[in-house]
């Protein structure tokens, strides 16, 4: 019988995946390179261990026998989603992650005819990135068929980060904004985007950032014009502004070391009890070429506590035979109704 193997299930993420799946009976293997930390893990719950690294093909193949669906959580994505995909795509195994890089949507999409050829689904974005903002986006290109542009807005409210989303924001510091523009990517300065977004209290400052959506929703809308923004205080939006100008100097090795080491100083990400009294709130708006408009609201829970039941509930849809092969995203798979099955609601704001 096929199973869900997990790589990367000691990361912060990924312990979480595993205590939402022993809650819910799933029988995970769990998968990384130390075994030490794989065998803390699993143990607990009885779940099986593979050991092994993403630099050894071989190794891979002959551990992903007999495995249906892989939960990729091992990042940052943009140097180990390839290896992974690489193997699912030998292995006849279906293939998600919970990655939010535009670099990685881009780079797996490109492989749909592969997938197709080979009867794998490659899912990138299983979990906050980008389930709920895929699903509102969806939901509104239903709303307004004909839209040409679309913005959406996130914001957290409790919790925190995670050591890997915020060395995966350090390495990205120097590249700057990305938005869609006429379907095509386009580069923007940091900063250069600004709007005010109601998130239920009112309006606020917010700031464009190169969210996964910026690559999964031209793909599961059709929008061609698509901006990702984040609430910031105007002084928070000329820091960032400022930052924008010193890009070369952010990406250099000595000022990448520092800023890495100060996250690992960090919590590994946020508290049970902050997860648990945290939520998010996303805002999304469409219009099309003659002025019409429509928006919603989405509130989900907190980020990370999404991610674990998102990446776990598309596994286990995967593994029991609802796989759209080739490259999918979560509201493409499943429509955009998925997101009130994880606790999400959405409304007009």
């Amino acid at each position: 019988m096929s199973q869900i193997l997990l790589y990367g299930a000691y990361g912060y993420t990924g312990k979480l995946i595993v205590r939402h799946a022993a809650a819910e009976g799933v029988d995970l293997v769990c998968a990384g390179r130390d075994h030490g930390r794989l065998r803390a893990v699993a143990e607990p719950h009885g779940m099986e261990c593979r050991t092994f690294g993403l630099d050894d093909p071989a190794a891979m193949d002959r551990e992903l026998s007999g495995i249906g669906v892989v939960i990729h959580a091992a990042g940052p994505f943009s140097r180990t989603s390839k290896p992974m995909a690489d193997a699912c795509l030998r292995n006849g195994v279906h293939y998600t992650d919970i990655t939010g890089e535009i670099e990685v949507f881009e780079a797996l999409a490109a492989r749909d005819g592969e997938a197709r050829a080979r009867g794998v689904m490659l899912m990138p974005g299983t979990g906050f990135d980008v389930v709920p903002s895929d699903c509102l986006a969806v939901h509104l290109a239903r709303q307004l068929p004909d839209a040409t542009h679309l913005g959406l807005a996130f914001a957290g409210l409790g919790g925190g980060i995670s050591h890997g989303t915020a060395m995966t924001m350090v390495e990205n510091l120097h590249r700057g904004g990305l938005v869609r523009r006429d379907g095509e990517l386009v580069s923007v300065p940091t900063g250069s985007l600004t709007t005010e977004v109601d998130f239920g209290r009112g309006p606020r400052p917010a700031m464009a950032i190169p969210w996964g959506d910026v690559a999964t929703a031209w793909r599961s809308t059709g929008i061609p014009n698509i901006e990702v923004y984040v609430p910031m205080s105007r002084a928070a939006i000329a820091g960032a502004r400022l930052l924008g100008h010193l890009g070369g100097l952010l990406g250099s090795k000595p000022v990448q070391r520092l800023l890495k080491w100060q996250v690992e100083r960090r919590p590994a990400g946020p508290s049970d009890a902050q997860r648990a009294g945290g939520k998010s709130i996303l805002v999304g708006w469409v219009r099309d070429d003659a002025g019409a408009t429509a928006t919603a609201r989405l509130t989900t829970p907190e980020g990370y506590t999404l991610t674990a039941h998102a990446s776990l509930a598309i596994a286990r849809r995967a593994l029991a035979g609802d796989a759209p092969i080739g490259y999918q995203t979560p509201a493409m798979a499943y429509g955009p109704d998925i997101v009130a099955s994880l606790g999400g609601s959405i409304e007009a704001p």
